[in-house]
């Protein structure tokens, strides 16, 4: 069992070194070949991976094949931190996506979304004007209001209100419901006279460069969106907790067969 903890520590590893390789030449393309912002900002979380990757890796596989007992420990040193880490980030991610959903209009097949349904720290976060410039030119590099119009062309208002929106289309690409604006097509609406409550009433605009981009439902549609994607990778980071657990464990086994082997070694004048 001893010799085993060490043959698959070092296997282990081994796949992880070459699962580094295309993370780390991923990042490197996005950072030579990148063209819109979205893509720009991936390119050195994926370079970083992969480098950390790759260093845990050859340690881990040097450590257990080569009996070098403190590349071990250095490895084993890391992984504790990555499983602390992992799980304050899987606790934090429940904890800031247990609130907000989008709101049911009658009538409507789509919903409409409020900032303030959110938690916090997402409102602040969005409500940043650092963050959101940035968030707001990926969301307008991407094109899905223009789609929306183009899929949708100049269809009824009774259709489009049976249309099951994105949260995003729903939040950036039309006017809030309390507008009640007129509609001319999905991303083209006339603008009515009188005061509203809804402060995203008077950022609308039908010009498709602007929409509702700077809206709060727009911020609150991409939050939702980061809701769902961050339950679904604390749900990946709770199995991948799990791997990790086995890991360290089969690496401590690890260090006690080189501390064993070690020992051995001197007490026979090896």
């Amino acid at each position: 069992m001893a010799r085993c903890s060490n043959s698959l520590v070092g296997i282990l590893n081994f796949l992880v070194f070459l699962l580094s390789i295309p993370i780390l030449a991923g990042g490197i393309w996005l950072s030579l070949n990148a063209t819109t912002q979205c893509e720009r900002f991936l390119d050195k979380p994926m370079i970083a991976l992969g480098v950390f990757l790759m260093i845990v890796a050859i340690a881990g596989v040097v450590g257990s094949c080569c009996r070098v007992t403190w590349l071990l420990w250095f490895y084993l040193f890391v992984m504790f931190f990555l499983i602390l880490i992992v799980l304050c980030f899987t606790i934090f991610a429940f904890v800031v996506t247990s609130k907000g959903s989008g709101e049911t209009i009658p009538g409507k097949a789509y919903k409409e979304y409020r900032l303030e349904a959110y938690s916090d720290w997402l409102q602040k976060h969005v409500n940043n004007g650092k963050h959101w410039n940035n968030i707001r030119s990926c969301l307008y590099e991407n094109k899905f209001c223009a789609r929306l119009e183009f899929f949708s062309g100049r269809v009824p208002v009774s259709a489009f209100y049976k249309k099951d929106l994105t949260a995003l289309e729903s939040g950036c690409c039309k006017p809030s419901n309390d507008c009640n604006f007129i509609y001319i097509s999905p991303t083209t609406w006339n603008k009515t006279g009188g005061t509203h409550k809804n402060p995203d009433c008077q950022l609308w605009d039908s010009d498709i460069d602007k929409l509702c981009y700077n809206c709060q439902a727009c911020k609150a549609g991409f939050l939702n969106n980061l809701k769902s994607s961050w339950k679904r990778v604390a749900i990946v980071n709770i199995i991948f907790l799990v791997i990790l657990i086995i890991v360290y464990a089969i690496g401590c086994c690890a260090v006690k067969n080189n501390k064993r082997e070690d020992n051995y070694a001197r007490s026979n004048g090896i």
